[in-house]
């Protein structure tokens, strides 16, 4: 098989338990730095899918590498290669499609609720992985939000974020994280004043670092079960 191109966005946000799935599985990937100027491959063809990362930049910001990754993504869609994304890669998968990516009205870090949509797209992504509520928790870190694709179905919806995962076909976009790790999460926490400065009062959609630090031993074993059944959904699309 092919590997999978993973485009890396900012150091601190790896892979994470996406490669752990991968390695799990013996799928080949490859790491693409592009936070360390490594460039955009000009084709999708030495791959079998492509999965995009998380950053710190926006997907609106002039950078060449962005247009470079939209030009990837619509490759790789018109070809059938399955692409899936992770916050901001999600965000470019939406541009890339024609959806549009805005500031949220509040910034959602730490874990949270979100609730399934109904559907077929749903059953097939989720299969029995959620309760009867239609509730699930994920972790989120993120300030702006993408609208879904058209021709895309809406997967997830939050309180203050209601486009939070979104299938076309065999691709996956996502504004939430399923990939963390428990030393993401470490990591991540230590840049949560720089994250929050000028936040005041806090938004009920955003955790401090004790309590998140308190839920991550509950709540990371389910995310991780979450991301397997979303994961073996998408590798199964693979060539």
């Amino acid at each position: 098989m092919k590997s999978i191109a993973i485009f890396r966005h900012t150091r601190t946000e790896e892979p994470g338990y996406f490669a752990t799935f991968l390695d799990q599985h013996s799928i080949p990937w490859q790491l693409i730095k592009v936070d360390e100027g490594e460039p955009i491959p000009e084709s999708v063809t030495p791959f079998s899918g492509i999965c995009l990362m998380g950053g710190v930049v926006s997907v609106n910001d002039p950078l060449p590498w962005i247009e470079q990754s939209l030009r990837l993504i619509r490759e790789a869609v018109a070809r059938d290669v399955p692409v899936i994304g992770h916050c901001l890669g999600g965000q470019l998968m939406s541009k890339a499609l024609g959806g549009q990516v805005t500031k949220n009205p509040v910034k959602e870090i730490g874990w949270g609720a979100v609730r399934v949509d109904p559907g077929e797209e749903t059953k097939r992504w989720f299969a029995s992985s959620i309760d009867d509520s239609g509730l699930t928790t994920v972790f989120q870190w993120h300030g702006e939000t993408f609208s879904i694709p058209p021709g895309a179905t809406r997967l997830l919806s939050s309180p203050f974020c209601p486009d939070q995962m979104f299938a076309l076909g065999p691709h996956l976009g996502m504004q939430c994280h399923v990939e963390m790790t428990e030393a993401m999460i470490r990591t991540w926490n230590k840049g949560w004043e720089n994250e929050t400065r000028g936040i005041n009062p806090l938004p009920d959609s955003v955790q401090t670092p004790d309590e998140i630090r308190r839920q991550t031993p509950d709540r990371l074993p389910a995310l991780h079960r979450l991301a397997d059944q979303l994961y073996s959904v998408w590798i199964s699309n693979l060539s």
